[in-house]
Protein backbone atom coordinates (compact mmCIF):
# COMPACT_ATOMS: atom_id res chain seq x y z
CA UNK A 1 0.00 0.00 0.00
CA UNK A 2 1.47 3.34 -1.01
CA UNK A 3 -0.30 5.68 1.41
CA UNK A 4 -2.19 5.17 4.62
CA UNK A 5 -5.76 6.49 4.34
CA UNK A 6 -6.61 9.72 6.18
CA UNK A 7 -8.90 8.44 8.93
CA UNK A 8 -10.17 11.90 9.87
CA UNK A 9 -11.20 12.66 6.27
CA UNK A 10 -12.89 9.25 6.06
CA UNK A 11 -14.67 9.92 9.36
CA UNK A 12 -16.24 13.05 7.82
CA UNK A 13 -17.39 10.95 4.85
CA UNK A 14 -18.78 8.33 7.26
CA UNK A 15 -20.64 11.06 9.16
CA UNK A 16 -22.27 12.16 5.88
CA UNK A 17 -23.17 8.56 5.02
CA UNK A 18 -24.59 7.81 8.45
CA UNK A 19 -26.78 10.93 8.26
CA UNK A 20 -28.30 9.56 5.05
CA UNK A 21 -29.03 6.19 6.72
CA UNK A 22 -30.58 7.58 9.91
CA UNK A 23 -34.28 7.22 10.49
CA UNK A 24 -36.20 8.72 13.42
CA UNK A 25 -35.72 5.55 15.50
CA UNK A 26 -32.32 4.33 14.27
CA UNK A 27 -30.03 3.09 17.04
CA UNK A 28 -26.26 3.29 16.50
CA UNK A 29 -24.19 0.31 17.66
CA UNK A 30 -20.40 0.25 17.41
CA UNK A 31 -18.42 -2.97 17.09
CA UNK A 32 -15.55 -3.10 19.59
CA UNK A 33 -13.12 -1.49 19.49
CA UNK A 34 -12.79 0.70 16.39
CA UNK A 35 -16.52 0.77 15.75
CA UNK A 36 -17.17 1.67 19.40
CA UNK A 37 -14.88 4.69 19.05
CA UNK A 38 -16.67 5.70 15.86
CA UNK A 39 -20.15 5.37 17.34
CA UNK A 40 -19.17 7.40 20.41
CA UNK A 41 -18.02 10.30 18.24
CA UNK A 42 -20.85 9.98 15.70
CA UNK A 43 -23.46 9.98 18.46
CA UNK A 44 -22.02 13.23 19.80
CA UNK A 45 -21.52 14.88 16.39
CA UNK A 46 -25.07 13.98 15.32
CA UNK A 47 -26.53 15.27 18.61
CA UNK A 48 -28.45 12.04 19.22
CA UNK A 49 -30.31 11.46 22.48
CA UNK A 50 -29.71 8.49 24.72
CA UNK A 51 -26.62 6.33 24.69
CA UNK A 52 -25.18 4.43 21.72
CA UNK A 53 -24.73 0.69 21.87
CA UNK A 54 -21.49 -1.27 21.85
CA UNK A 55 -21.31 -4.86 20.68
CA UNK A 56 -18.56 -7.44 20.95
CA UNK A 57 -17.95 -10.33 18.60
CA UNK A 58 -15.84 -12.25 21.14
CA UNK A 59 -18.38 -14.84 22.29
CA UNK A 60 -19.49 -15.83 18.78
CA UNK A 61 -16.21 -15.88 16.87
CA UNK A 62 -15.40 -19.03 14.94
CA UNK A 63 -11.80 -18.66 16.12
CA UNK A 64 -12.68 -18.23 19.83
CA UNK A 65 -10.54 -21.22 20.85
CA UNK A 66 -7.47 -19.56 19.34
CA UNK A 67 -8.21 -15.93 20.28
CA UNK A 68 -9.98 -16.35 23.60
CA UNK A 69 -12.02 -13.63 25.27
CA UNK A 70 -10.58 -10.25 24.37
CA UNK A 71 -10.01 -7.56 26.94
CA UNK A 72 -12.07 -5.11 24.88
CA UNK A 73 -15.46 -3.79 25.92
CA UNK A 74 -18.33 -6.19 26.26
CA UNK A 75 -21.77 -5.79 24.71
CA UNK A 76 -23.94 -2.96 26.05
CA UNK A 77 -27.23 -2.33 24.27
CA UNK A 78 -29.16 0.40 26.15
CA UNK A 79 -32.37 -0.18 24.19
CA UNK A 80 -34.82 -2.97 23.41
CA UNK A 81 -33.43 -4.83 20.41
CA UNK A 82 -36.83 -6.31 19.50
CA UNK A 83 -38.20 -4.34 16.56
CA UNK A 84 -35.27 -1.89 16.58
CA UNK A 85 -33.71 -0.23 13.53
CA UNK A 86 -30.00 -0.94 14.16
CA UNK A 87 -27.08 0.65 12.33
CA UNK A 88 -23.85 -1.24 13.05
CA UNK A 89 -20.59 0.70 12.70
CA UNK A 90 -17.09 -0.68 12.26
CA UNK A 91 -13.71 0.57 11.16
CA UNK A 92 -12.69 -2.05 8.59
CA UNK A 93 -14.78 -4.66 6.76
CA UNK A 94 -12.69 -7.55 5.45
CA UNK A 95 -13.74 -11.22 5.56
CA UNK A 96 -17.20 -10.68 7.09
CA UNK A 97 -16.50 -13.06 9.98
CA UNK A 98 -16.68 -10.32 12.63
CA UNK A 99 -20.04 -9.16 11.24
CA UNK A 100 -21.38 -12.74 11.34
CA UNK A 101 -20.32 -13.03 14.99
CA UNK A 102 -21.82 -9.63 15.85
CA UNK A 103 -25.15 -10.55 14.24
CA UNK A 104 -25.26 -13.70 16.36
CA UNK A 105 -24.55 -11.60 19.47
CA UNK A 106 -27.21 -9.04 18.50
CA UNK A 107 -29.86 -11.74 18.02
CA UNK A 108 -29.04 -13.10 21.50
CA UNK A 109 -30.61 -9.83 22.74
CA UNK A 110 -33.72 -9.92 20.53
CA UNK A 111 -34.96 -9.66 16.98
CA UNK A 112 -34.34 -6.27 15.34
CA UNK A 113 -36.61 -5.05 12.55
CA UNK A 114 -33.63 -3.96 10.45
CA UNK A 115 -29.85 -4.20 10.67
CA UNK A 116 -27.58 -2.16 8.42
CA UNK A 117 -23.81 -1.70 8.34
CA UNK A 118 -21.58 1.36 7.81
CA UNK A 119 -17.77 1.20 7.78
CA UNK A 120 -14.81 3.50 7.25
CA UNK A 121 -12.96 1.08 4.94
CA UNK A 122 -14.17 -1.87 2.88
CA UNK A 123 -11.05 -3.78 1.93
CA UNK A 124 -12.75 -6.59 0.01
CA UNK A 125 -11.58 -10.17 0.55
CA UNK A 126 -14.96 -11.43 1.73
CA UNK A 127 -15.26 -15.03 2.98
CA UNK A 128 -18.96 -14.59 3.77
CA UNK A 129 -21.74 -12.84 1.83
CA UNK A 130 -21.64 -9.59 3.82
CA UNK A 131 -21.83 -6.08 2.37
CA UNK A 132 -21.82 -2.63 3.94
CA UNK A 133 -24.74 -0.30 3.28
CA UNK A 134 -22.18 2.51 3.36
CA UNK A 135 -18.38 2.48 3.14
CA UNK A 136 -16.43 5.73 3.26
CA UNK A 137 -13.72 4.13 1.09
CA UNK A 138 -12.93 0.85 -0.67
CA UNK A 139 -9.29 -0.16 -0.49
CA UNK A 140 -7.51 -3.30 -1.67
CA UNK A 141 -4.76 -4.58 0.61
CA UNK A 142 -2.58 -7.67 0.39
CA UNK A 143 -3.72 -10.49 2.67
CA UNK A 144 -0.41 -10.07 4.56
CA UNK A 145 -1.42 -6.61 5.76
CA UNK A 146 -4.00 -5.54 8.30
CA UNK A 147 -5.46 -2.09 8.77
CA UNK A 148 -6.61 -0.95 12.20
CA UNK A 149 -8.12 2.27 13.49
CA UNK A 150 -6.24 4.04 16.26
CA UNK A 151 -7.51 6.85 18.47
CA UNK A 152 -5.16 9.49 19.84
CA UNK A 153 -5.37 11.15 23.25
CA UNK A 154 -7.32 14.07 21.74
CA UNK A 155 -9.78 11.69 20.06
CA UNK A 156 -8.37 12.06 16.53
CA UNK A 157 -8.45 8.94 14.39
CA UNK A 158 -5.61 7.45 12.38
CA UNK A 159 -4.93 4.15 10.68
CA UNK A 160 -2.10 1.75 11.40
CA UNK A 161 -0.94 -0.83 8.86
CA UNK A 162 0.63 -4.01 10.18
CA UNK A 163 2.37 -6.82 8.33
CA UNK A 164 1.41 -10.34 9.39
CA UNK A 165 4.08 -12.97 9.72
Amino acid sequence: MNTIPDAEALYLELLRGVKSLLGPDTRLVGITSGGAWLVERLHKDLGLAGAPGVISSAMHRDDFARRGLSASAQTTLPFDVNGADVLLLDDVLYTGRTIRAVLNELFDFGRPACVRLAVLIDRGGRELPVAADFAAQSLALPATQSLALARGDGGAFSFQVEESK
